[in-house]
């Protein structure tokens, strides 16, 4: 079964919610990963003009958000979701990842949509964490999001390591997607695992997407066996 998925990071919407649905529009996604994704009800505005349902973290009260989001088209749907925070993560800017259980006709697959921090130190903890993460779900993975990371750094590597690098597999060019004006660093990723197929992927670079947020999305199809 083909699943397009979308990563994505919208910059929490600065450039307005239209500006944003105009390049998610396009690629016509069944899974959006979504990280800086501002506040829900934003965010909900968003999915009603892109045709997609979204899942969020779980309210926290007492702590600042993570604001990373899976959004799925239908009949693809949400079975269930987690919020991970990653540990000793920047207080004021916390990271974490946003576990989904995707489901359609019988069929079963983990999301992760994932922000890392900007120390190379905290990365590398967090690198650590997803792997050991994703390790525990059990069947079909997909991790995207945005790793502050250059994919020669340890942090990427060890992802690499573990999963399959989609732009590896299936990509053209150096996959840069940072800043969106004029891109010199791949730093937002795509990652699979057994029995995922990568067919292509691509860093969509048109005017409204350099315009819409400062990170380019990076669109995949990918192959999953049912």
């Amino acid at each position: 079964m083909r699943l397009r998925v979308v990563v994505y990071n919208v910059r929490g919407f600065r450039d307005g919610v239209d500006a944003v649905s105009d390049v998610v529009g396009p690629c016509e996604p069944d899974v959006l990963l979504l990280q800086e994704s501002d506040g829900r009800r934003t965010l909900r505005r968003f999915a009603k003009r892109a045709g997609l349902r979204p899942a969020t973290d779980p309210p926290s009260p007492l702590r600042r958000r993570v604001k990373n989001a899976v959004l799925v088209r239908p009949p693809w749907r949400v079975v269930s979701r987690r919020l991970h925070r990653f540990e000793r993560s920047a207080r004021f800017y916390p990271r974490g990842a946003l576990v989904a259980q995707l489901g359609r006709s019988g069929l079963r697959a983990w999301v992760v949509s994932v922000h890392f921090g900007l120390s190379p130190s905290e990365r590398r903890r967090h690198a650590e964490e997803l792997t050991d993460l994703a390790a525990s779900l059990g069947g079909p993975v997909v991790i995207g999001g945005d790793l502050n990371s250059g994919d020669q750094e340890r942090s990427v590597a060890w992802i690499a390591d573990r999963y399959w690098d989609a732009w590896a597999q299936a990509g053209e060019g150096d996959g840069s997607t940072f800043p969106a004006r004029d891109p010199s660093a791949r730093i937002d990723y795509l990652f699979v695992s057994e029995p995922v197929r990568v067919a292509s992927v691509a860093v969509m670079a048109s005017p409204d997407a350099r315009r819409a947020s400062d990170h380019l999305p990076v669109v995949a199809d990918l192959e999953l066996e049912i």
